[in-house]
């Protein structure tokens, strides 16, 4: 008898988690990296803040449009390629039982069962069956545009929002030490927090972001001071 037993997998999560870690990555990074640059050019605490508002406004549309745009391309890919199969399976049914016979015939199964497997799964679910192996499209990892729009925003105005309120409080001449260390522990977290929702080594996750994001406060420091102005 089938003894069945819960497994707990995460691969249904990779297309709101790419999203929100790409969204929030991005909010912390580029709003830091603004908010350093334009204090390191010596501009005023009205000037850092107005930058750093336009960028969470911009970045946060940005990403929206951009996951929008991206993501509907590969669903546009997805619905061309099932209604191919769709016509394949009208048009030749037999010659798609044995493409998916070849299929698990390639994986290991033995011809005359991964045939009878290939019957049984066409007369369940033709389309679906194909869409699986044959094309590789599933529901866990399925194009969703406006879900993938709606997380990359909303995260990255919460990301930048982070950097933003600190640069409200603290003095200008403080502001770009306390932002850079502050958003690194925030990337950190960040990365610690999307390691483990997707099962993966905290470690790496975390040293990542942290990473790239520590790279790109300091070139755009550099930037500010290289061209900024005098007072």
């Amino acid at each position: 008898m089938f003894n069945h037993h819960d497994e707990k997998h995460r691969s249904h999560r990779i297309g709101w988690l790419r999203a929100a870690v790409l969204g929030a990555n991005d909010g912390i990074v580029s709003t830091a990296s603004l908010i350093v640059g334009i204090a390191a050019s010596n501009a005023t605490h009205e000037n850092i803040l107005l930058t750093g508002v336009a960028g969470l406004v911009a970045g946060a549309m940005s990403m929206a449009a951009g996951e929008y745009v991206s993501v509907s391309s590969q669903s546009d890919t997805e619905r061309a390629d099932l209604d191919r199969e769709r016509r394949e399976l009208d048009e030749n049914e037999q010659h798609e039982i044995h493409e998916l016979q070849a299929i698990y015939v390639a994986r290991g199964v033995e011809p005359q069962l991964a045939e009878q497997v290939a019957e049984q799964l066409m007369k369940h679910d033709a389309l679906g069956a194909h869409a699986r192996d044959e094309l590789g499209i599933s529901e866990t990892v399925t194009a969703r545009p406006m879900q993938a729009a709606f997380t990359s925003a909303l995260t990255f105005a919460i990301g930048a929002f982070l950097p933003l309120l600190l640069a409200m409080f603290v003095p200008v001449n403080e502001l770009i030490v306390v932002v850079s260390a502050a958003s690194l522990v925030f990337l950190a977290l960040l990365g610690l927090l999307a390691s483990y929702a997707g099962g993966s080594s905290l470690f790496k996750g975390a040293a990542r972001v942290t990473f790239w994001g520590a790279l790109a406060m300091a070139l755009t420091a550099g930037v500010g001071f290289l061209f900024g102005t005098t007072v």
